[in-house]
């Protein structure tokens, strides 16, 4: 079975670096962590957009939650998405908004804050403490779910199990961790979509889905 580290070296051969998350600021990126759930990227682009200037903490805090509901209607689930976002900056706030004060935080006491956060789940967790808040942790999703499993892999069905058998494989590297889940996702939207498209797949080799 190939390497989880070979597999990281193929696809960035195959792709080369994708350079995320793709924010420019790391609240933008924290917000877009929430608006990505169950949806596209450019509908996330397209409710950011809506914020415009509004995307700071103090001025979420202080928006009205239905307004901010349709300021991200885009996005899809945009009630539920903007409770969410408002326990997120709640939850900010605590900090005074304090992004370095945030990320000196260990690594398991920061991400049991933010699954505390209602609506705050493990991917977007762990989303939040890679590209934000500068922990080395691997995210998972369905696109890597998908893509072990073609592969060969037995991919746990519990998060945490699968994330560990992932970063095992891997250096304890941040940058090593963001890349990797950039390029699964990549690879992913290019070749390994539902209905996989094979035959110029980097992977094709080790993949069982490959006739």
């Amino acid at each position: 079975m190939i390497a989880v580290e070979t597999v990281f070296q193929k696809l960035l051969a195959a792709h080369g670096e994708q350079f995320w998350w793709p924010a420019e600021s790391d609240f933008e990126m924290l917000i877009g962590a929430i608006l990505v759930q169950n949806t596209n990227w450019s509908n996330v682009e397209k409710a950011l957009a809506g914020l415009e200037a509004e995307l700071n903490p103090e001025a979420i805090r202080e928006m009205p939650t239905e307004e901010l509901a349709l300021k991200i209607r885009p996005s899809g689930y945009y009630n539920q998405k903007a409770l969410k976002i408002k326990a997120f900056v709640a939850w900010q706030g605590e900090w005074e908004d304090d992004i370095h004060a945030i990320r000196q935080q260990p690594l398991a006491k920061l991400r049991a804050e933010l699954l505390n956060i209602k609506g705050i789940g493990p991917e977007t967790a762990d989303c939040m403490l890679a590209y934000a808040f500068g922990k080395p942790v691997m995210v998972i999703d369905a696109y890597a779910r998908r893509l072990f499993a073609r592969i060969g892999y037995e991919v746990p069905k519990k998060y945490e199990a699968f994330q560990q058998m992932l970063e095992t494989g891997l250096p304890d590297d941040l940058l090593i961790l963001q890349e990797f889940h950039a390029l699964i996702v990549e690879h992913c939207k290019q070749y390994c979509q539902k209905t996989p498209k094979c035959l110029a797949c980097p992977l094709k080799r080790e993949c069982k889905q490959y006739i």
